[in-house]
């Protein structure tokens, strides 16, 4: 782009001018646009400000990129000193690019012992080792397996991709969705998510209930309705807090409580430590306890149990029934709206 004689590239330069463009070769050519675009922003700029630019540039250049086989412009190379003081920082180039290390010029430093370890380095290091061995690793298509399948699995649930069943009543003419909800009774689909997890059973007010109807059958509802009265507690104001940790505590923790629940000897100690300050959550070791023995026992007999395929069975007949009657509906209203517009037509044309 420059011309002039004092502007030309050195060969260590023009070297590395070469290996710039075939780093980056696929955006060279707008790279060359934004500079030929500076250098005209340049040209109109006073003649001092640019020689002053041009010095400062020159001189950052002599710091960080001295000529190879020179004394360094400094009395101590920067880099070096920094790489010195942060011995674990990783050595990266300014354009991304790997380093010739034969490029570099000769250091002159004063000689400088490493720093040793401390006790503190290494109780460090150990907790980190120990961390990373804790992380929970899983293979790049197991995780692609587990997210394919969980797609699969909500697929009928998104409405932006499989249309919802009984549709939106706001938008069609259908008036199904209306009709269930005023007779309190759940869709196949919502009955089979229950079977999903047991957080999909909690969150839906009828599996909730359901449920909480089958531990009640076995006399083993109080771990359901312990979890359910910290959730209560967690959306109590702040106020009520202290007293509602209490009455919990009473009811299910306490010795001689009405509804005892099952806890181990850790989570134990942890809920009493808790409630010396009671918060919103004190019982969050407990709930967890809770929620994991509802997880792999009480909840797996519940989907087993004949309360709930009795209801996902009886979902699907009527379901069916009212699909061939919404069908039919929807052929005569069509059939009626084709006739009547065939009615105005003639009636237009006569007139």
């Amino acid at each position: 782009m420059q011309n002039k004689t004092r502007l030309e590239l050195a060969d260590y330069e023009a070297e590395n001018l070469a290996r710039l463009q075939r780093a980056f070769s696929r955006k060279w050519e707008f790279i060359f646009m934004q500079a030929e675009a500076q250098v005209k922003i340049d040209r109109k700029k006073d003649k001092t400000e640019r020689k002053i630019l041009d010095s400062q540039e020159r001189a950052f250049w002599d710091v960080h990129r001295p000529v190879p086989g020179c004394v360094n412009t400094t009395e101590m190379d920067i880099r070096k000193c920094r790489r010195m003081k942060n011995p674990q920082r990783v050595k990266k180039s300014v354009y991304g690019v790997a380093e010739d290390t034969q490029t570099q010029s000769p250091v002159h430093t004063h000689s400088q012992q490493p720093r040793k370890d401390t006790k503190e380095d290494v109780e460090k290091e150990i907790l980190f080792l120990n961390t990373q061995l804790d992380r929970h690793c899983m293979k790049m298509s197991k995780v692609a397996e587990t997210l394919m399948s969980y797609t699969e699995q909500y697929l009928e649930y998104d409405p932006f991709v499989s249309p919802p069943e009984p549709s939106n009543p706001w938008i069609s003419d259908d008036t199904t969705f209306w009709e269930m909800e005023a007779s309190k009774d759940p869709s196949q689909q919502r009955v089979r998510k229950w079977g999903f997890s047991l957080d999909e059973a909690l969150k839906d007010p009828v599996g909730r209930d359901q449920f909480l109807k089958f531990l009640e059958s076995e006399f083993s509802s109080e771990n359901l309705r312990f979890w359910l009265a910290v959730q209560d507690l967690k959306r109590r104001p702040l106020q009520d807090v202290p007293t509602r940790a209490q009455e919990i505590w009473q009811e299910f923790l306490a010795e001689g409580a009405p509804s005892s629940i099952n806890l181990d000897s850790h989570s134990y100690e942890r809920t009493s430590q808790n409630l010396k300050d009671p918060g919103r959550y004190s019982f969050e070791d407990a709930q967890d306890h809770i929620y994991k023995l509802m997880k792999s026992d009480s909840y797996t007999r519940f989907l087993r149990s004949s309360a709930y395929q009795d209801l996902l069975l009886a979902r699907k007949k009527p379901e069916s029934e009212q699909g061939r009657r919404t069908s039919l509906e929807k052929f005569t209203r069509s059939v009626g709206k084709s006739l009547t517009g065939k009615r105005l037509t003639g009636l237009m044309q006569s007139s």
